[in-house]
């Protein structure tokens, strides 16, 4: 069983969720300097 899809996956996901945390805690911190 080839294990390299689920590392894509994994990875994917991880760095996906990261961006995606990132940006939402951006735009809160940019709203509460207003």
């Amino acid at each position: 069983m080839n294990p390299w899809p689920f590392v894509t996956a994994a990875y994917v996901v991880t760095l996906g969720g990261g961006t995606i945390i990132a940006l939402v805690s951006y735009l809160a911190m940019r709203k509460a300097e207003k």
